[in-house]
């Protein structure tokens, strides 16, 4: 596993599942399951900006970006490739 993947999952668990990560594949909608509500997206953008040191932009929040453990992973290689 890749350590922003480690990363990222550590975050979600810890911040939203109350450290039970039982049900949470890499795959699992955030917002079909009712894990990250509207204000939890703000905070995971706030621990994205912060831990990876990127700017996420208004338009990049989006389900395809957002929405999952694999989803933010890959959304997260996109950023840090264009910034490089």
């Amino acid at each position: 596993m890749s350590e922003a993947k480690e990363k990222v999952r550590a975050f979600i668990v810890e911040n939203f599942m109350f450290g039970n990560d039982e049900n949470l594949s890499d795959d699992t909608s955030f917002l079909e399951e009712g894990i990250i509500d509207s204000t939890g997206v703000l905070e995971l953008v706030d621990f994205l900006e912060e831990t990876f040191s990127i700017k996420v932009d208004d338009e990049e929040l989006i389900p395809e970006n957002l929405d999952s453990i694999n989803n933010l992973v890959a959304y997260l290689s996109r950023k840090q490739q264009r910034a490089a």
